[in-house]
Parts: structure tokens; C-alpha cells; sequence
């Protein structure tokens, strides 16, 4: 009687290591954003507004 070594996966235990590497990539997805959302960037203390004046705008057909 001969030994025989399986070296294929199954398709139950692909479809879980598959399916534990999408809940990993999600949840360091997860962190990062909710990382990012507790970091306060700085805003702009005033309002930036820029008045154009009529004789600089042009209309190109």
C-alpha cells in the first residue's frame, strides 16, 4: 500500500482562506479611516474668496 500526499486545497478550505483575507483587507480598511478621521487637520481661519472682474473673462466658441 502506497502512501499519496494530497497537496491540492480543497475548494471549502479555499473559500475560507479566501474569505478570512477579504475580513482582514476590510477591517485594516476600517482602522485606517477611522484613523484618519480623528486626526484634525488644520482649516483656513478665513474665507477665501477672489473677485474676478468682468473684463478678464472672455467666452471662447
Amino acid at each position: 500500500m502506497q502512501f499519496n500526499k494530497i497537496t491540492s486545497t480543497t475548494s471549502k478550505k479555499f473559500s475560507l482562506m479566501t474569505f478570512v483575507k477579504v475580513i482582514l483587507t476590510l477591517a485594516i480598511i476600517y482602522l485606517l479611516v477611522s484613523l484618519m478621521n480623528k486626526i484634525d487637520f488644520p482649516s483656513p481661519n478665513k474665507a477665501i474668496e477672489q473677485i474676478i472682474p468682468n473684463e478678464k473673462i472672455t467666452i471662447v466658441k
